[in-house]
């Protein structure tokens, strides 16, 4: 590498309805829109700031199971199937699910505050790709922001609930081809195809399986994907961002990852962690590593 990328602590910190309340003791206790939830956090190795009244005051607590991201909600109060949550001018559902999460990552918003600026900026409509989609999100900030998006998800449950929330935000009609697919497989189609995008957001999981079962597992199959993901970038692409949760890998892996994809293009890649700023004791935690290439 010619030149080391920068290391970034990246807050999204305008966000209204969510907040992370507190955390330690391996749990985290955050606000979705009405409701409080209690989570499990390994990451919290501290301990929690704010009394067990205000714990035990959650509408819900998550209890794992020795399965991977397996449990159940114990509910102590009662929580709508699904309620409306915003983000600047979006709009999407939050839902429990089985698998602790609740329809959106709020540390993300960072990179879509990001595209949205990079997509603005382009002077003409941009053709985006976000991989690994999940409830849309990312697809219809680029989209409100003026580019044509490809999402892809292996879930057809994701995609329905992202296409809800793009009705939800008053963005039906703007231009997002929604794709349940593997998204290894997507790819290669669309490098034998020829299409090229000016931008790809790429938000992988550990380990999942693609609609038709084929496996995936981040260390195998992330520098396999960048590869075929940079045969799809148009000759000026806008960014790419890799956000990679739930390993054990550092900031600098994934930047040297991105940094080697992006060689042939003019840019700069940053890296870091996605964080969260307690509202209790300002302590940050962090939720996720990352690196984002831009054009120069």
């Amino acid at each position: 590498m010619k030149t080391s990328p920068t290391f970034t602590l990246l807050e999204a910190d305008d966000w209204r309805d969510y907040e992370l309340l507190d955390s330690g003791d391996g749990q985290k206790l955050e606000r979705f829109g009405k409701y409080i939830f209690s989570r499990p956090e390994s990451q919290a190795m501290w301990s929690r700031a704010l009394p067990a009244s205000e714990w035990n005051n959650a509408h819900a607590m998550f209890q794992p199971s020795g399965e991977e991201s397996g449990g159940h909600w114990d509910f102590k109060k009662k929580v709508d199937e699904k309620w409306m949550m915003t983000y600047g001018d979006l709009k999407f559902w939050a839902m429990t699910t089985p698998g602790r999460h609740l329809g959106v990552f709020p540390e993300v918003a960072s990179h879509w505050d990001f595209m949205a600026d990079a997509v603005r900026k382009a002077g003409h409509q941009p053709n985006i790709l976000n991989l690994f989609g999940y409830t849309g999100l990312a697809s219809l900030a680029a989209a409100a922001a003026g580019a044509q998006v490809t999402h892809v998800d292996a879930s057809k449950k994701s995609v329905s609930w992202a296409r809800e929330n793009q009705e939800l935000s008053g963005l039906k009609e703007k231009p997002i081809r929604w794709v349940v697919e593997d998204a290894i497989k997507y790819v290669q189609r669309e490098e034998k195809r020829g299409v090229k995008y000016d931008g790809i957001i790429l938000d992988p999981p550990k380990f999942g399986r693609g609609p038709k079962g084929e496996i995936w597992e981040v260390y195998k199959s992330l520098p396999n994907l960048l590869d075929m993901c940079r045969a799809c970038l148009s000759d000026s692409p806008l960014f790419v961002i890799v956000t990679v949760y739930a390993v054990r890998a550092s900031a600098i892996h994934v930047a040297q990852a991105v940094d080697e994809m992006m060689k042939k293009f003019k840019g700069d890649v940053d890296s870091g962690e996605l964080v969260t700023r307690e509202k209790s004791a300002n302590r940050l935690l962090s939720q996720a590593v990352y690196a984002r290439w831009s054009a120069k």
